[in-house]
């Protein structure tokens, strides 16, 4: 498993404007964060339209969280660019496979498919952010 460059510079952005309460502008989140402005309004749509931040006051403002950070976890940014999380298509009922109901190893694919997502909605921004 390998997470995504858009899931890993959505982390990091979302944790720059959390550390901006007032707003921060996506110019300074892309040299604080070293994300590349263009590739940067790509993240920022992604977690505007998963409703994880909002402008400040409009056009050419700064980006503010959507609500607290103690709220938003990193399954939430994750679920920003990615669908549900898979491991392998056997761990999602409506993907099973032929061998399902003879596997043995499919019961070890859910359970370590639902660790992860688990560790990842218990961790918060404010976690990340504390430690």
């Amino acid at each position: 498993m390998k997470i995504n460059t858009k899931v890993r510079y959505g982390l990091r952005a979302i944790i720059e404007i959390a550390s901006w309460p007032n707003g921060i502008l996506q110019k300074d989140i892309s040299k604080n964060q070293e994300i590349p402005l263009l590739y940067l309004d790509n993240i920022i749509t992604g977690l505007r339209n998963a409703g994880l931040i909002n402008n400040v006051a409009g056009r050419s403002s700064g980006y503010i969280l959507s609500k607290n950070y103690k709220e938003i976890s990193v399954y939430d940014v994750y679920r920003a660019f990615e669908p549900e999380l898979l491991l392998v298509n056997c761990s999602c009922a409506t993907k099973e496979c032929k061998r399902f109901n003879i596997c043995q190893v499919k019961d070890f694919w859910f359970e370590l498919n639902n660790e992860i997502k688990t560790i990842m909605k218990n961790k918060t921004i404010e976690d990340i952010i504390n430690n």
